[in-house]
């Protein structure tokens, strides 16, 4: 499978059913952790899905719109016999004579097995058990929801940086993340909560100024913030607490907040990605 950049699972019915991704596009999902729903031999179970002509075809077709280096007129030879009793479907061979990628497997005690594709595996697991099934597609569906939201930030901002390697946004990063100067006004104001604090240290607005100057936009300020702002108000949030232990005010600790946000940004906006720690990609 190359190599592994993320793992995430999916519970369904009391089984646990391991995702593999290698370029954050193309999901992988164990074919012999839901055989498990079924079968003490999760291996011998595949193996009769993929002896059947239709299962063959179907998963040449998936082949043919989605690897253009499929080798369809192998695949027809291949699959003269499928259906047969004598028909013994080779994994290894699928993807070593036809160049096929739909179907992997992943050695190794732990998370070893088949895997397939997201759309071959619901597949598979709609012939073991349409119940079954939908019972994947909902917690698949829970999985993606929490990995799209501020429940699971840290997973994101993994992702986003590891994504650096090959999606430079250096441009965007230097024409919108620098915060802007604090006026006089702004330094002697005192602001409602320490949220608002941080908001005009770094955005330069408090979270009711942005509502009022942004009346289509759905939820807050920060629901808008970028992927460096949000590292940045993290360390920020840090820094406050400790300037309130040392007894600051809050005029005191607004100047020092947006100098640290000033500083970290422009850090960032200089940062060149080709920098940055390799995280496996393959690319």
């Amino acid at each position: 499978m190359g190599k592994t950049l993320i793992k995430e699972t999916i519970h369904a019915k009391g089984i646990d059913i391991g995702i593999y991704t290698t370029d954050f596009k193309n999901e992988y999902i164990s074919l012999t952790d839901i055989a498990k729903y079924r079968s003490s031999e999760p291996r011998i179970t595949i193996h009769n899905w993929l002896r059947g002509r239709d299962i063959v075809e179907f998963l040449g077709l998936w082949e043919a719109l989605h690897n253009p280096n499929f080798k369809r007129i192998d695949f027809e030879a291949f699959k003269e016999n499928a259906g047969t009793n004598a028909f013994v479907f080779s994994i290894k061979r699928w993807n070593e004579d036809l160049g096929a990628i739909g179907l992997l497997t992943k050695s190794g005690r732990y998370g070893g097995g088949i895997y397939a594709h997201m759309d071959i595996a619901l597949e598979f697991a709609s012939w073991l058990s349409p119940e079954f099934k939908l019972y994947i597609i909902k917690d698949y569906k829970r999985l993606k929801y929490n990995e799209n939201s501020h429940l699971s930030i840290g997973w994101n901002l993994n992702r986003e940086i590891a994504k650096l390697n090959y999606h430079i946004h250096t441009d965007a990063i230097k024409s919108n993340l620098i915060p802007p100067d604090l006026t006089q006004e702004q330094i002697g104001y005192t602001y409602a909560s320490e949220a608002d604090l941080l908001n005009v240290a770094l955005f330069g607005k408090t979270a009711k100024q942005w509502r009022t100057g942004n009346p289509d936009k759905k939820g807050n300020i920060r629901d808008y913030a970028t992927l460096n702002q949000l590292l940045v108000l993290a360390n920020m949030e840090s820094y406050n607490a400790i300037l309130i232990e040392q007894g600051k005010s809050q005029s005191e600790r607004l100047i020092l907040l947006h100098d640290l946000a000033v500083r970290q940004m422009q850090t960032m906006s200089s940062l060149n990605a080709s920098r940055l720690p390799q995280m496996g990609t393959d690319e």
